[in-house]
């Protein structure tokens, strides 16, 4: 096996008699004990999104039980007990102080994972995975292990049911209610939208991220639709997991093998197209770095490319929540997002030839899933698509030089006329500065405010934390008084969040960025045309050199941190906000990139392979 470690019969008693009693207790034959070892992993935390996930391992872990042993067709390897990561909830924590650990639940799954597979050194692993950052940190790792692996998602919840109106409801529904007088109303709704289990229903960061996986190569695509209850889930995928994982292990098929640039290509096209989540443009980059690439805009896809796909090229093709009206499920009841994916092939805007984890390529395992065409309601064609454009925009300008800042342009409701916004600028260090505003002074808001959202970066949080609670009031001000309110921040954002909301925005204000040197009432200009997000102040050299060395002033004067950076006050917080990257680079703890460099290799040429020198 390329790559694997090598395995030797360990004559120790000692190291010995555990592995005989784990056989034992897990029913396996006592003779495989020193065979490369194989086990299921699952997602786990204090939320809906994570209680299916415990049965479905289980399930899987007899599956997979069932198919060990030494006779005809059995897997000769050595089976070890299910592990599972943890992660905090964003739907309960969106909000408080809390949240700073949501991002950082991506980089403690890596963390867990890595240490389960290498010290257990796993040869082949199903993983089951739920809500949204622990999945990311979860095919981080297992891309680092590099050996045989699948994954399947837990699935979505199903949607509530407002019992007076008989509406669909879910989790933002409820969130934008947050800033409502009537607490009936409020105490209703929260009870109602969330019936069952399963992560979020709409085209939030759960789903974009489990399409991103399926169509990325390392989960089969008819297993990313269905619901967290759907009997599918327990019944007939188990088996068809385990079944897949044999072949890749035969095969010996790593997940390098699987994603690849091109294959990463494809998933970044489809996220695009569902109005995917801003934290895709998180998630992307450090899968990339995990697969082994230095480089996401150098290696994978640049600003200008993915700008003139979203602009020209990709339009959404799905009327899915938050910025349509139906969620996963009832893309599930219209044939799944294999529809989709059967789509994209057909309109020549995916490379077809690269490998999944079932061992067929893209185009081979959509033939065999037969789909059928978009229903013109929930999942749109490509010739009459639901929006004409892709949903997510990247932005430069000299608050964004990195061209890290993201607007979720799929989920703007007003203020882009001719492609641009003027606003002024409202200032806040903090998050928690704008709630307080929110609550207490809501009429301060005028209309074309932009609201900025400073030291709630990677690093500034430090966890760069999502604004679910903030975008949803200000979506509620907004739709109740008639007018445009922006937000940018050098944090991140739900993806439910929907209005003028641009994310990522970088270098953040901790680090000295432009942001932090924006002041009350300066003139924020958002242009589409350019795709340029600028102070008009900061154009100005001299205002932006005397406003830097006025926060270097502030900085020296606080032991070398700008005093409105958040406090790290756990090992945890600490561990990130000293080994935090840019957004740019996914936002994450990077391990020194020198160790994870693919090897070089002949890339697959794209069917669809645009210049990247788009201006």
């Amino acid at each position: 096996m390329k790559n694997s470690k090598t395995i030797l019969i360990d004559k120790n008693p000692g190291r010995n008699s555990q592995t005989y009693g784990i056989a034992r207790e897990l029913g396996t034959d006592l003779a495989l004990i020193h065979e490369p070892s194989v086990g299921v992993v699952g997602n786990k935390g204090d939320s809906q999104c994570y209680i299916g996930v415990a049965d479905k391992v289980n399930v899987i872990h007899e599956a997979l039980r069932a198919r060990i042993g030494t006779g005809p067709g059995e897997m000769p390897m050595r089976l070890i007990q299910p592990e599972f990561t943890i992660a905090t909830s964003d739907g309960i924590r969106n909000g408080t102080r809390e949240m700073r650990y949501s991002l950082i639940g991506r980089e403690i799954a890596n963390d867990a994972l890595s240490e389960h597979l290498s010290a257990s050194g796993l040869e082949g692993v199903i993983a089951v995975v739920a809500c949204d950052k622990p999945p990311v940190g979860t095919l981080a790792a297992i891309l680092e292990h590099n050996r045989p692996a699948i994954i399947m998602s837990d699935g979505s919840i199903r949607p509530g049911t407002d019992s007076v109106t008989g509406e669909s409801i879910d989790l933002i529904t409820a969130y934008q209610l947050a800033g409502s007088d009537d607490e009936e109303l409020k105490t209703r709704i929260a009870k109602e939208a969330c019936p069952g289990y399963g992560s979020c229903g709409g085209m939030f960061t759960y789903n974009t991220m489990q399409t991103f996986i399926g169509v990325v190569g390392m989960e089969p695509l008819h297993m990313i639709s269905p619901a967290s209850q759907d009997s599918r889930r327990t019944t007939e995928f188990p088996d068809q997991l385990v079944s897949y994982l044999s072949e890749l292990i035969r095969n010996d098929i790593t997940p390098r093998d699987i994603v690849t640039r091109d294959s990463i290509r494809n998933a970044v096209i489809v996220s695009m197209s569902v109005g995917g989540s801003t934290n895709v443009l998180l998630h992307a980059p450090e899968l990339a770095r995990a697969a082994g690439y230095k480089s996401f805009s150098d290696d994978i896809m640049s600003p200008e490319e993915f700008n003139h796909l979203s602009e020209n090229v990709i339009p959404v093709v799905v009327d899915a929540r938050p910025f349509g009206q139906y969620s996963m499920v009832d893309i599930d009841a219209k044939g799944g997002m294999q529809v989709i994916v059967k789509e994209l092939l057909d309109a020549g805007l995916l490379n077809g030839d690269t490998l999944t984890c079932t061992g067929e390529t893209l185009a081979e395992q959509i033939k065999r899933l037969d789909p059928p065409k978009p229903d013109g309601d929930v999942i749109y064609s490509v010739a009459k698509p639901y929006k004409e454009t892709g949903g997510l925009r990247v932005l430069g300008g000299n608050l964004s030089p990195e061209f890290s800042a993201v607007l979720k342009l799929a989920g703007v409701e007003g203020g882009l006329e001719n492609n641009l916004f003027h606003g002024k600028a409202k200032i806040f260090n903090g998050e928690q500065e704008l709630l307080d505003a929110l609550d207490k002074s809501s009429e301060s808001f005028d209309n074309f405010d932009m609201i900025v959202v400073r030291y709630e970066g990677p690093f500034g949080a430090p966890g760069m934390p999502e604004m679910l609670d903030s975008t949803s009031r200000i979506t509620a001000l907004c739709r109740e008084r008639n007018i445009v309110v922006g937000l940018m921040t050098d944090g991140r954002f739900s993806g439910g969040s929907v209005g003028l909301v641009i994310g990522h925005v970088g270098p953040e204000a901790a680090a000295g960025g432009a942001i932090a040197l924006i002041e009350e009432n300066d003139t924020i200009i958002v242009d589409l045309n350019t795709n340029e997000l600028n102070c008009e102040q900061l154009l100005d050299s001299a205002v932006y050199a005397e406003r830097k060395a006025k926060w270097d002033r502030d900085v020296a004067d606080n032991n070398g941190t700008h005093p409105s950076v958040g406090v790290a006050d756990t090992r945890l917080l600490n561990r990130m906000r000293c080994s935090a990257v840019s957004a740019v680079f996914g936002a994450g703890m990077h391990p020194d990139r020198s160790l994870w460099v693919r090897e070089p290799r002949e890339p697959v040429k794209s069917k669809f392979e645009p210049s990247n020198k788009f201006k």
